[in-house]
Formats: structure tokens, C-alpha cells, sequence
């Protein structure tokens, strides 16, 4: 097979690759066009492996990309992003790819490095001694890179269902399971424009606070009262549809990432099995570190 035949066959998946490490349709594009390029000038006579290799140019790419985010430092998700191309892009890849949102918010608090180590092992099955080629690292510092990752994804995903444990009381924390199931319910109600089913999850005195900067003009930063909080979910539907959950310090809660871009966090405080409080604010860089 001549080397475009072999490349082309190989693109989808280093398509695929590329955006779960970058994290943008259009850069993970732009790095498998480049990719291309370079290919498309070296000797592959002596390549064994030509797939291996074009995953290793591909993901040298991202790892660069990453790290120039990274110097630049990144800037929270404004409001007009939210209907923007770009995020426009990444939501319907996001879809077609079916790349859990969740996955994709938490690959953004990792180290380049580490989303990188992560990322080609434990999704795309490649193994330590080429994931530490590309990193430029021993085999060794590759496997302590993804198992940190590892271990600050697991950490920050919510459990299956009927699979937490919650923790101990003198933790601090609350029972985990129960207010899982409570905002995940508060969430699904919501996406389906469940008002009577809202209420009832929600105190009678339930306030709702967000950031005046993730309001359209004129909408109310505080809002009281169980009907008026679920009734005003409607004017927010676009959002809890691209909103998953997540744990922060052991406690559900929620972000809402157009094409997997952090655009607010949401905090829920429940007591007595109800939705007393719900504080929405800004995702900065490191809000929800798992860490």
C-alpha cells in the first residue's frame, strides 16, 4: 500500500486521537493535516510500522499544542462562545464521536503530559515504550503519567449507578450516592422540561445565584422560591443540554461544556434530600481540578 493509501486509511483514527487530546475539532484537524505533511517528506522505506509512526508524529503535534495553551495560559469560556462556530464544531464531533463530555472537561485539568501519556495508553491502547517516544521520557515516567491521570479521573468521574459508597461522616463530606442521584434527577428533569417533577426536588425556599457574567442582560443574578427556580430552567435549555456531572472534593456537581469547553461550574447544597441552593460560576483554569 503506497504511503497516502496507508495515511488516509489511518486518518480517522488519528482524527479521533488527536481531538481527545487537544480537545478542539479544528486543532485536532489542523495537527492531522500537519501530520500529513510531514509524512508526506520522510523516507518510510525503513518504517516498519508506518500506523505507529503516524501516531507518534500526530501526538508529538498535540503535545506541542498543548503546551503552547499552556504558556499562553487559557481563558475561561465567555458567554458569546457559547453559540459561537467553534463550540458549534466541537459539540457536533463531540456527538458524532460519542466522547463522553465528562471525559473531555476532566482531560482539560491534566498536564499536557499527563493527558497525553493517558490519552494514547489507556484509550487508544498504545503501548509505554511508544507513548514514552513521544513524550521524550522513559518507559517508566510514561506509566507514572498516566496513572496520576488516571487517579485524578477517578477521583473527579461520578460512580456508575448504584456503585458509590459515599464517604465517612467524619470526612465532612456528604453522602455521596444519595446527592448523586439527587442532581443527576435535578438534571434530567431539567432537560426535559420536567417543572412539577423540578419542584418537587427542590426546597420550597430554594435560591438560585449565578455569576451576572453568565446571564444574558437583564436576567435576575438571584432568583427564589422552588416554582420560580424550576420555571426559569426553561430559559436555559441550551445549557443543561451540554451540562454533565461530576464529583469536586467528593460532592456531585455540575459544569456546563459546550463541545466539552468548561463554561460554568454548578455547586448544589442539599439537604434533607432536597436542592436548598444552586451557585453557578465561572470556569476558570483549575476550578475543577480533580486534584
Amino acid at each position: 500500500m503506497e504511503t497516502v493509501e496507508k495515511f488516509e486509511a489511518a486518518r480517522p483514527r488519528l482524527l479521533s486521537l488527536a481531538y481527545r487530546i487537544v480537545g478542539s475539532h479544528q486543532d485536532a484537524e489542523d495537527a492531522v493535516q500537519t501530520a500529513w505533511t510531514r509524512v508526506q517528506v520522510a523516507d518510510l522505506s525503513e518504517v516498519a510500522e508506518p500506523d505507529a509512526w503516524f501516531t507518534t508524529v500526530t501526538a508529538r503535534l498535540c503535545l506541542d499544542l498543548l503546551r503552547a495553551r499552556e504558556r499562553r495560559g487559557e481563558l475561561p469560556l465567555l458567554l458569546d462562545d457559547i453559540g459561537g462556530e467553534q463550540t458549534g464544531a466541537d459539540e457536533a464531533f463531540l456527538r458524532r464521536e460519542d466522547v463522553s463530555r465528562a471525559l473531555l472537561v476532566l482531560l482539560g485539568e491534566l498536564s499536557p503530559a499527563q493527558r497525553v501519556a493517558y490519552v494514547l495508553h489507556d484509550l487508544f491502547a498504545v503501548p509505554f515504550d511508544r507513548v514514552a517516544t513521544v513524550l521524550e521520557a522513559t518507559p517508566a515516567a510514561a506509566k507514572k503519567l498516566a496513572s496520576r491521570a488516571r487517579g485524578r479521573l477517578r477521583d473527579a468521574r461520578p460512580p456508575e449507578s448504584g456503585t458509590a459508597t459515599g464517604h465517612p461522616s467524619s470526612s465532612g463530606y456528604p453522602d455521596t450516592a444519595a446527592h448523586l442521584e439527587i442532581v443527576e434527577a435535578f438534571l434530567a428533569a431539567a432537560r426535559g422540561g420536567d417543572i412539577a417533577r423540578l419542584v418537587t426536588l427542590l426546597a420550597p425556599d430554594a435560591v438560585r445565584i449565578a455569576d451576572p457574567r453568565l446571564l444574558p442582560a437583564g436576567a435576575p443574578t438571584e432568583v427564589r422560591g422552588a416554582t420560580a427556580v424550576a420555571e426559569e430552567t426553561r430559559l436555559f435549555a441550551d445549557r443543561i443540554a451540554v451540562t454533565t456531572t461530576l464529583l469536586l472534593a467528593g460532592s456531585p456537581a455540575a459544569v456546563i461544556a459546550p463541545g466539552g469547553h468548561p463554561f460554568a461550574l454548578i455547586r448544589f447544597r442539599i439537604e434533607d434530600r432536597l436542592v436548598r441552593a444552586i451557585e453557578i460560576g465561572q470556569c476558570m483554569p483549575g476550578t475543577i481540578s480533580p486534584s
